[in-house]
C-alpha cells in the first residue's frame, strides 16, 4: 500500500516553511522560470541587433553595432533617472 506522505531521506531535516531542504516552492520556480526566459529573449534581442549603424554625434559621426547604441542609451537613462532622483530627494 502506497503511503500519500512525503518519503523522507534519513538524517533530513525540514528547513523553513516545513519543506526540507533542496526542495523549491512554486514562486520560486516560477521566479526561476522567467529569468530564463528573461535571458533567452535578452540573447535573441542581442543577436537580432547586431547590424552596424551610424551614429551621429554634435562633432562627427561614426558607425557602431546597433546593440551597443541601445545597451549605452539604456545605461544613459538608467544614471539619469538616478541622480534626477536622488535630486528631488535632496530637496524635501
Amino acid at each position: 500500500m502506497a503511503s500519500s506522505s512525503q518519503q523522507i531521506p534519513a538524517g533530513s531535516k525540514p528547513g523553513r516553511g516545513g519543506r526540507l531542504k533542496g526542495t523549491r516552492s512554486k514562486g520560486e520556480l516560477a521566479r526561476s522560470g522567467a529569468l530564463v526566459v528573461l535571458a533567452v529573449l535578452i540573447t535573441l534581442f542581442a543577436v537580432l541587433n547586431l547590424k552596424q549603424v551610424k551614429v551621429d554625434w554634435i562633432f562627427g559621426s561614426g558607425h557602431a553595432p546597433l546593440i551597443i547604441v541601445i545597451v549605452v542609451s539604456l545605461l544613459v537613462g538608467i544614471v539619469l533617472t538616478y541622480f534626477a532622483e536622488r535630486l528631488v530627494r535632496k530637496r524635501r
